[in-house]
């Protein structure tokens, strides 16, 4: 076990090391790349509507491609992915639907079911499941249902339509196996899941991103793929690349798929009626197939080929295909391509043992089936999030030589001031379909969940946003690309020491390298968004979308007002900590490192202290507060997630770190003498279990931590079944309502999705579970109980009468957020709500799915339906429970 558990540790020590590259091939294809910022020219930045969903079969795209369980080199040159037809849809199954936001009753949300069931950190074996309906796939009905359909209304859902009734559907899962880092076995398996016989058509497709038609110079080189005139091979040839051949077993009849083929080029007629560089372009094989147009190349030979299967299958019958995905030959790759072997039995049975014994080793033996499960699949979202990533803004600004004239207001418009940024990487992505994006703040978490399968990848992706190429000159970090000038909050910090941590806190190097970056960006928020310079910060909406009665982002509605933020002024005493302890650390080994610990130190003081001003002494909770120059404070008295961030701006330091650093320590003595204001904030100390002196540094003391966790442990306020909700249920019958400039702005409790527009209104922070800020608020819990041990007890759940550690709560909360995804006692899953289907056929109930978020008071799944980045942390939470 240990041997093989070993294998694909060895294979990621060979990529960081740069000795083999294993991690070159991945599931690095997109599954939405229409509807994005980056492929919309438009003058008015009307994404959804300039790149549409109907656009997608017949338009190049621009910057990146996307398909179905897709595969790509990671500068995505070539793509790998499924494409089907049940033989009644009026296209080609290619890529995944969905609404557009403008569609959606609660905004974009896809509308197909699929699962990403197994993949180790370099892809050396991959699973992906999807249910495709054998009736005509509902688009229009789907669109038009949710059209109809308001904000209190429930979103119409794909099941809803009946199209699985019967399991009239068919189960398609695609797994690959890579032989080595160039070569991958290939088994698609198809499953006629309905009681009578059906034919589905199969076309696993390879093509050549299209990087020759944007005039740009020395870069309309264009690569070439060959259909065999015998079927069962595609010979692809680029210049840099080389050669590529993607060879298919037989079907199930015996003869060899056809092979189709057309070119990557828009079909200019279609979208805009003009002549377009192909006679055979993108939508060509959909086309020819759907219609019998004579939309392929007769002669075999273009940038885009499929091998057509057309399988009979009987009713419960299964049909698996079997292919190969090599590069046989650097460039120029002119001689005759290998027949590449089919029988790869043995490089499956190797690399799913492998991949077994892996994710064994990582799983605690204390944890269940399910839990074990649940690990697995969560690191599986995690590695199939990874996408390539392309986008250079300032060649998207002024766009391509041989795309239409924009309009010059262009330049002036969506991420114009981030003109430097130049993206071409692999990076982990909120939600594959909902959020084909990074996300700053998303990113963070991500990495500290990937840390445990992938330590080398995580600290890549966290340096990544501090290069040149992505951070601003003036040291922010970009948000995501639809604004990447808003501000997410600064987790960065925590997620470099977390991830250090878990990787077993000895890249001193690494640690040293992100915490110079990260000077920069702690020096533009002290600069940026302290309009007063008084420590007590801004920041807008921080990630939180529409947690307060106003859009946080947007101007405020009275004149020369300011919002000073609880959760931004929490989240900058945090960061404050975080480089207070990462310079600590380095200080133990470069003692110029003391200094910046001793800044550190200050600045937490001073942030600290200053937030006092955004506490409420009679509520015991701290607000936002609208400063009116000559009009004083006026405090956002609701209760929210917001108002818990400041929980977590805590950490310890103990005697032996001071004794080492006394630098560090005769300051802290001094700062305390002459500054005895700041004594609440870094004064406190004890004597720990094993004898060490430590003192606390909390942005809440004692005595408010009790007041803010007779809040937060409430059933009646924060805490639900499944973790801590982001608003108190008080405002569900007493919403908060503000009048200001005469115009009431309110904000109730909502469990579900949002019910407001307030920031695009397609995520809620008025009632949800968030298993970020949950994992945050643990760590704090924790955090707290390093330093008062079992001395100090609270009442869990307020009013049980039952007295719990800190320690105690946080196991708790923990085994709450975890039971989210665990069967309960009847075989029920929180996060499936009341779906019959996904709670109890054996084909969908434990096919785990991570939603973006869950319902305040039953757990049920909501938002982006695979935001698995995120929410994966629940695999921290059983790794450190069990």
């Amino acid at each position: 076990m240990e041997d093989l558990a070993s294998s694909e540790r060895r294979r990621l020590a060979a990529a960081e090391a740069g000795a083999e590259p294993w991690r070159a091939w991945g599931p690095y294809l997109s599954e939405r790349a229409w509807g994005t910022v980056r492929e919309d020219y438009s003058e008015h930045g009307t994404a959804w509507d300039y790149f549409p969903h109907d656009h997608a079969r017949s338009r190049t795209y621009r910057w990146s491609d996307d398909g179905l369980a897709g595969f790509s080199d990671e500068h995505q040159i070539f793509c790998f992915a499924l494409a089907l037809w049940n033989g009644r849809d009026p296209i080609l199954k290619e890529r995944l639907f969905g609404l557009a936001g403008p569609e959606g009753n609660h905004g974009e949300d896809a509308k197909e079911y699929w699962w990403y069931l197994d993949s180790t950190p370099t892809h050396s074996l991959m699973r992906w499941r999807y249910h495709y309906p054998q009736a005509e796939f509902p688009y229009a009905q789907l669109v038009a249902v949710n059209r109809e359909r308001n904000r209190e209304e429930t979103e119409f859902e794909l099941v809803d339509t009946g199209v699985f009734d019967e399991d009239r559907y068919w189960a398609v899962e695609v797994a690959y196996a890579k032989a080595d880092p160039h070569d991958v076995c290939v088994e698609i398996s198809v499953t006629n899941r309905g009681p009578d016989p059906a034919t589905l058509h199969v076309l696993p497709t390879l093509w050549f991103r299209n990087t020759w038609s944007w005039g740009l110079p020395n870069r309309d080189a264009k690569p070439v793929l060959h259909g065999d005139p015998t079927g069962g091979r595609l010979v692809a040839r680029h210049q840099t690349l080389g050669q590529l051949v993607l060879e298919a077993g037989p079907g199930p009849d015996g003869t060899p798929p056809p092979a189709l083929v057309c070119d990557n080029e828009s079909n200019a007629e279609r979208l805009w009626g003009l002549r377009g560089r192909s006679a055979y372009p993108k939508d060509g094989i959909n086309d020819h197939l759907v219609h019998g147009a004579a939309t392929v190349n007769p002669d075999l030979v273009g940038t885009k080929g499929s091998l057509h299967y057309t399988l009979e299958v009987a009713g419960g019958a299964s049909v698996t295909l079997r292919l190969r995905l090599a590069q046989t030959a650097p460039p120029p790759a002119i001689g005759p391509p290998p027949a590449l072997d089919l029988s790869f039995d043995q490089v499956f049975d190797q690399r799913q043992a492998e991949a077994d014994a892996f994710f064994a080793e990582l799983t605690p033996a204390g944890a269940s089936a399910d839990e074990a499960a649940v690990v697995r699949q969560a690191v599986a979202g995690l590695m199939w999030g990874k996408q390539f990533y392309h986008f250079d803004v300032q060649q998207w600004l002024r766009g391509d030589p041989a795309s239409p004239p924009l309009s010059p207001s262009r330049r002036k418009g969506r991420n114009a001031a981030w003109w430097h940024m130049n993206s071409f990487d692999v990076i982990s992505m909120p939600d594959p379909w909902e959020y084909p994006w990074y996300a700053a703040w998303d990113l963070a978490f991500h990495c500290v969940a990937i840390a445990h399968v992938d330590p080398g990848f995580a600290k890549q992706q966290l340096l990544l946003l501090l290069r040149e190429w992505y951070q601003h000159p003036n040291g922010q970090i970009p948000a995501y690309e639809w604004a990447f000038g808003d501000v997410n909050p600064p987790v960065h910090a925590w997620a470099a020491l977390r991830v250090f941590e878990i990787d077993g806190g000895e890249d001193f190097g690494f640690l040293s390298r992100i915490t110079h970056k990260l000077l920069l960006n702690f020096t533009w928020w002290v600069n940026r968004k302290d309009t007063d310079g008084n420590n007590v910060f801004e920041g807008g909406f921080l990630g939180l979308d529409n947690v307060g009665p106003f859009d946080r982002s947007a101007a405020l509605p009275i004149a020369d007002g300011v919002l000073e933020q609880s959760d931004g002024t929490g989240w900058m005493a945090m960061y404050a900590l975080n480089m207070l302890e990462m310079s600590t650390v380095l200080a133990l080994h470069d003692r110029t490192y003391e200094d910046i610990a001793t800044k550190f130190f200050e600045h937490f003081a001073y942030i600290a202290t200053a937030a006092t001003k955004l506490w409420d002494d009679v509520d015991g909770f701290f607000y936002d507060s609208l400063r009116v120059p000559g009009k004083g404070r006026t405090p956002m008295r609701y209760r929210s997630v917001a108002g818990l961030i400041p929980l977590c701006a805590t950490t310890t330091v103990g005697t032996v770190t001071l004794v080492r650093l006394p630098e560090l320590a005769q300051r802290i003595r001094w700062f305390l003498t002459n500054k005895p204001e700041y004594a609440a904030v870094v004064g406190s100390r004890r004597i720990s279990d094993g004898g060490q002196q430590r003192r606390l540094l909390a942005m809440v003391d004692p005595e408010r931590l009790l007041r803010v966790l007779g809040r937060m442990l409430a059933e009646e306020e924060f805490l639900s079944p499944y973790g801590i909700r982001s608003l108190s249920r008080r405002h569900d019958d007493k919403p908060f309502t503000v009048t200001l400039a005469g115009q009431d702005f309110t904000v109730g409790y909502e469990p579900a999705e949002s019910t407001s527009g307030v920031f695009g209104g397609n995520s809620n922070w008025r009632g949800p579970v968030w298993m970020p800020v949950n994992f945050l608020l643990v760590e704090a819990l924790r955090e707290y109980a390093l330093f008062f041990g079992d001395d100090l007890r609270v009442e869990y759940p307020v009013r049980s009468g039952v007295q719990r550690t800190l320690t105690e709560v946080a196991d708790d909360l923990a085994d709450r957020l975890i039971s989210l995804f665990l069967r309960d006692e009847h075989g029920r899953r929180p996060i499936y709500g009341a779906n019959e289907l996904f709670q109890t056929h054996p084909d969908w109930k434990d096919r785990l799915a991570f939603p973006e978020y869950f319902h305040g008071d039953n757990g049920a799944g909501l938002g982006a339906w695979h935001q698995t980045g995120w929410t994966a942390l629940v695999l921290n939470l059983i790794l450190h429970r069990r």
